[in-house]
């Protein structure tokens, strides 16, 4: 058989929901069967992709890969059509990554197995549908998909307020989609020609306003997901609620979704809206990172504290895509690996840390490091990794949204120097919440509800494993980068060079006011311009 002509994802995709229909059938009443089952198709499925992109895909190649086109059902102009390229292929990794440690991780769930370890397996085929779907209805489709198991993993193993705060993802998740469908639809009817292909719909010429709305909507949409501050809200709930395994999802792969499809869709497909937008993603980038952080500070829940933590975290990724830089755009991508990595380790690392002291509240912790000293060093590598400490791949992927921001040619001087600086302090706050909660936790007086006199165990294997598969590779790109952007680079080469194509035709206009001047018109020096003609025509 020709391994070059096999539907390599196709079967990534649907290996997990097929697998998961089969569950009803395991005989398994402790579910242990089951347990087995699910982290033996999570493995394989992980292993499928590694396997499928060593052997077919080519990291020099900017262009689709993997291609597979299938007609599904032809009356509603629905395709089967995936593929992946550089900025969906490390994401797909990940995805794969974190779903399979999370399914690891979940390894003590003795209420209803069977639905779990089937919402776990449906979630993970959806996620990896939404970063190789190339027709917007599979897109669309997938991403709906995702919402359901989401939904009902908080709802049933979720803490004691789990049915408001999976109430509350559902509602701005699902009215976010609405948006998803109404941008989409407008942008598949425009023309002459309807179609759902998303890389014809991004070779369309639409009006200026058109556009500009379709950008709004896919803005607001995706800024749900991601979260961009004031549709952030529903994360703080769900994070506080959902079980280990399900945060780490949730922070790991569900906030990624939003930053690809923001790079996808707003940037990649409709770059003339994107040189008004992107000045706006700056700004709401600075307010994520401040906000993110400040709020932080506030929470004496822990796992509230790491949810605006990733609100903040997040603000990176929004300055990089705005940023018109190879570096910027580059390092967006790769703060969502580095944070997906980083953030699924520290909501374990909670989870574990709860399972032996039976609350979330820092205010009633204090004095573990003596008791379980491993955990301990665990979290604090994660947070070093969190703060951006030198050598971990957090502070890489700052570093290079911080210079792609601060060497973009298109802002003006004094537009960059607020974003920096203002972003700066989100930086400095971030190892002050974090130390603060370490010190909180593992230092001081031992709390006298946790009863510390006894014994209280300490990280097992199956959690030291867990916890080391997500570290080694944080430090692995922290101390070598090239191990995560030599797989993207040529794709985010290729963005920023499509995104300044439109330039040009800002650079002539003369804004009037002060707020088109600063916000809505990037401003080039003529030898700029001239070079960019250049390279559009």
């Amino acid at each position: 058989m020709n391994l070059t002509q096999f539907p390599w994802l196709t079967a990534i995709i649907l290996l997990p929901l097929v697998a998961a229909l089969a569950i009803p059938l395991i005989p398994d009443k402790e579910g242990k069967t089951v347990r087995w089952y699910g982290l033996g198709v999570a493995f394989t499925d992980f292993a499928l992709m590694i396997y499928a992109f060593w052997h077919s895909y080519n990291f020099q190649s900017s262009t689709f890969q993997l291609v597979e086109n299938y007609s599904w059902i032809p009356q509603l102009g629905l395709n089967w059509s995936v593929a992946v390229d550089g900025l969906s292929m490390p994401l797909v990794l990940l995805a794969g990554l974190i779903n399979t440690l999370a399914i690891f991780a979940a390894w003590k769930v003795t209420n209803k197995p069977r639905l779990f370890y089937g919402l776990m397996l449906a979630m993970y085929s959806a996620q990896l549908g939404v970063f190789v779907a190339q027709d917007l209805l599979l897109f669309f489709l997938m991403w709906e998909i995702e919402l359901v198991p989401v939904y009902l993993l908080i709802s049933i193993w979720g803490g004691p307020k789990r049915g408001y705060a999976a109430t509350k993802f559902i509602i701005y998740t699902a009215a976010a989609s609405i948006f998803i469908l109404i941008a989409g639809f407008a942008m598949a009817f425009s023309g002459d020609n309807v179609t759902f292909d998303m890389a014809t719909l991004g070779m369309k010429e639409y009006p200026k306003a058109f556009e500009l709305l379709v950008y709004a909507g896919f803005l607001i949409a995706f800024g749900v997901k991601l979260p961009i501050f004031p549709l952030h809200t529903w994360l703080p709930d769900a994070h506080g609620e959902a079980s280990a395994p399900g945060s780490m999802i949730l922070a790991g792969v569900l906030l990624k979704m939003g930053g690809y499809a923001l790079i996808r869709f707003n940037v990649e497909m409709l770059p003339d809206a994107h040189v008004t937008f992107a000045p706006v993603l700056a700004i709401l980038g600075v307010v994520n990172i401040v906000y993110g952080a400040c709020c932080a500070f506030a929470q004496t829940n822990l796992k509230r504290r790491l949810a605006y933590s990733s609100i903040a975290h997040m603000g990176f990724v929004l300055i990089g895509i705005a940023s018109y830089t190879e570096l910027g755009i580059s390092g967006a991508v790769l703060q969502m690996v580095s944070h997906g990595l980083i953030a699924a380790s520290l909501f374990f690392l909670s989870g574990v840390t709860y399972e032996r002291t039976h609350t979330l509240m820092m205010d009633k912790m204090g004095g573990m490091a003596k008791v379980m000293p491993k955990t301990f060093a665990l979290f604090t590598v994660g947070s070093m990794a969190s703060l951006a400490l030198p050598g971990m791949s957090g502070f890489v992927g700052e570093l290079m949204v911080f210079l792609g921001i601060a060497t973009s040619d298109v802002y003006s001087s004094s537009f960059k120097v607020v974003v920096v600086l203002l972003s700066a302090v989100g930086v400095i706050l971030t190892p002050i919440y974090l130390l603060s909660m370490l010190r909180q936790v593992f230092y001081g007086n031992p709390s006298q509800e946790l009863h510390l006199d006894a014994v209280i165990a300490d990280v097992k294997p199956r959690e030291l494993f867990i916890t080391a598969c997500l570290l080694l590779p944080i430090i692995g790109i922290g101390f070598y980068p090239k191990l995560a952007t030599q797989t993207y680079d040529v794709k985010t080469i290729e963005l920023a060079a499509h995104a300044r194509q439109v330039l040009p035709v800002v650079a002539h206009q003369q804004p009037s006011s002060l707020y088109s001047r600063l916000v809505t018109a990037p401003t080039l020096a003529s030898s700029q311009v001239e070079s960019l003609v250049n390279i559009s025509k």
